[in-house]
């Protein structure tokens, strides 16, 4: 997963305001205790990002 397809995918799920709002301040424990973007920035595969949003919000697993 390339980063424009990941911030593609949040946006088409949550939203352009709130996708930015749930990668910036919820901590995702599947990754560290960190949110999405701090898990990107420490180096984090996108997908492993991707899919511990997916499991938080429930995404069903045709979206994921």
């Amino acid at each position: 997963m390339r980063l424009q397809e990941f911030w593609t995918r949040m946006h088409e799920l949550f939203g352009s305001m709130r996708a930015e709002s749930v990668a910036r301040d919820h901590v995702l424990s599947a990754v560290g205790g960190r949110t999405a973007v701090e898990a990107i920035e420490a180096g984090v595969a996108l997908r492993k990002v991707w899919l511990a949003i997916c499991e938080e919000y429930d995404v069903p697993p045709k979206k994921r």
